[in-house]
């Protein structure tokens, strides 16, 4: 079983709200001093299905990351965590892309890649959460997606998936080669072992630049994009509060219950 594993390296969504800042003339939100970016959470999620069908019938997962100035230690996590390749589509033309132009890039360098059987994505990415790219690389591709799995099991040359719905799930099967998203309803993503992370700060990963997939630097990254960011920005919330006052208790609550009818909060 050949798998490939789309990973992202994103600022670190449990980072303090307050630390984040916003530059208004370049829409692009500052990567908060102190606070090292991460593997989206939900990518990890995918490596663990990956993984999991490696530990029950064998298999090779490369990793898939584009960005540009990748930090080694992040984009090596899924290494450390028993993957056996890391391919970086690695050059300044990569950043600022939309959905559009991301799926087209790793759809190119899973062709480069080569033979392929299952193809794993995060649900979504944890900073801008479109979860489009992995629908995007499939239609690319031109293979069959099942999106939002919480489970992934490999049958008989086919894949059955446990599909995440608003009121449960569906058990979908699906030929080869194919494309899935995981959601976090997967279960937590092993932890990285000392002897996983030794190995994979010896293993270096393979850099590619848009040359080395076969397209233009118009194709990709922002001059690629699709959809136009209008505004960026960070939501203003105003409150306030009113005291309550009353000679007893009993009476308090009376007057706040009438409070709470007047503003139809009840």
């Amino acid at each position: 079983m050949n798998m490939i594993v789309c990973c992202k390296q994103v600022l670190d969504p449990e980072a303090p709200p307050a630390s984040f800042k916003i530059d208004p003339a370049s829409n692009t939100v500052l990567q908060p001093p102190g606070v090292p970016p991460v593997v989206s959470p939900f990518d990890e999620q995918a490596v663990e299905a990956a993984l999991r069908i490696k530990d029950s019938q064998g298999g090779k997962i490369t990793v898939l990351t584009l960005g540009n100035n990748l930090l080694r230690d992040v984009v090596k996590k899924p290494l450390s965590m028993g993957a056996d390749e890391l391919v970086l589509l690695e050059d300044e033309v990569f950043e600022g892309g939309d959905s559009w132009s991301t799926a087209y890039a790793l759809a190119m360098a899973i062709k480069k890649i080569g033979e392929f059987d299952l193809i794993f994505c995060g649900r979504q990415a944890a900073d801008w959460d479109a979860g489009q790219v992995g629908s995007g690389i499939a239609e690319i591709l031109g293979i069959p997606s099942i999106t939002v799995a919480k489970k992934v099991e490999a049958i008989d040359g086919k894949v059955r998936v446990e599909r995440v719905i608003a009121d449960g799930y569906q058990v979908v099967e699906v030929t080869l080669p194919a494309l899935i998203t995981v959601t976090n309803e997967l279960g937590e993503a092993r932890y990285a072992t000392l002897k996983g992370i030794m190995a994979a700060a010896k293993k270096q990963p393979t850099i590619w630049k848009p040359v080395d997939i076969g397209v233009e630097p118009s194709q990709i990254g922002a001059a690629g994009r699709r959809s136009k960011l209008l505004k960026l920005f960070q939501p203003v919330r105003e409150g306030k509060c009113e005291i309550i006052e009353a000679d007893t208790p009993a009476e308090a609550g009376a007057n706040l219950a009438v409070k709470l009818r007047d503003a139809k909060l009840i």
